[in-house]
């Protein structure tokens, strides 16, 4: 460890006994963390953690904390949400030393906001440590460029889970943006966000990546367009966690794969 490094690692804040801090975990690789984060896992007397925190992460927890699971995966068997909360604020009144890590960024699509008004409104000190949230790490190491002039001049994040009434997005208005849509948690509602933003007047041809795993050992991508990504995906038997991009930055990855491609070739 450089000396620069251990006088930053030295200015870290100190997790004390009785507050919580609300962390993101990034994409998956613990070479993403965060060294707030790092920190955290340090000093945690107790880790509540959610399904989509990688173990390598975990892994760098100190010897002496103990963990409590608390993911919440469609479909399958999860705490509540009030449940959770409640179970941050016992053990912060415990004056137990709370790390609450969450994949990718707390606030984006993690419910880390709804914590933290909960614990605010307990009286319970708290902290909220940004993470690298999974839509952009995914492009990333997709070789896809989330932004890039003269394609895009914004980018869509949403979720897909697509509620109703009050709660139903309007797939219409987003398509009618023009600008790139990143879709989490939207592998389920697929078929439905895809047929909804074609009947919206986007190209059945856009390009659509699909990227599951994101910068974990069994990452896998695929590259399709929105009228056959459905199928694609069913036929390859992609599963969650997945990252769905749509719109016209994907197209710049095989440019850049063939450009790097010949790059490589040079150098060799």
């Amino acid at each position: 460890m450089t000396d620069a490094l251990k006088t930053a690692m030295a200015r870290l804040p100190v997790l004390e006994p009785g507050h919580v801090w609300l962390a993101g975990a990034g994409p998956g690789d613990p070479g993403l963390l965060t060294l707030q984060a790092l920190a955290g896992l340090g000093q945690a007397d107790v880790i509540v953690h959610d399904a989509l925190v990688d173990p390598r992460v975990l892994a760098l927890a100190h010897a002496s904390a103990s963990f409590e699971f608390a993911g919440k995966r469609g479909g399958k068997p999860s705490p509540s949400q009030a449940n959770i909360t409640d179970r941050l604020i016992a053990l912060a009144r415990a004056k137990h030393r709370v790390l609450r890590l969450k994949g990718g960024d707390p606030c984006v699509f993690g419910r880390g906001g709804e914590e933290a008004l909960a614990l605010a409104a307990a009286g319970i000190p708290f902290r909220i440590i940004p993470g690298i949230t999974s839509g952009l790490a995914a492009l990333t190491v997709a070789s896809i460029p989330a932004t890039l002039r003269g394609v895009n001049q914004a980018l869509i994040l949403v979720t897909g889970h697509c509620g109703d009434g009050e709660d139903a997005i309007d797939w219409g208005a987003l398509a009618r943006t023009r600008q790139p849509i990143v879709l989490y948690m939207g592998l389920r509602n697929l078929d439905h966000i895809a047929t909804a933003l074609m009947e919206a007047g986007l190209d059945p041809h856009l390009p659509v990546a699909v990227i599951a795993a994101a910068t974990q050992p069994e990452e896998r991508i695929l590259i399709s367009e929105l009228h056959r990504v459905v199928a694609e995906t069913r036929e390859l038997e992609f599963e969650a966690p997945a990252i769905i991009a749509i719109g016209a930055i994907v197209r710049v990855r095989a440019k850049l794969l063939a450009l790097a491609g010949r790059v490589s070739e040079m150098v060799a």
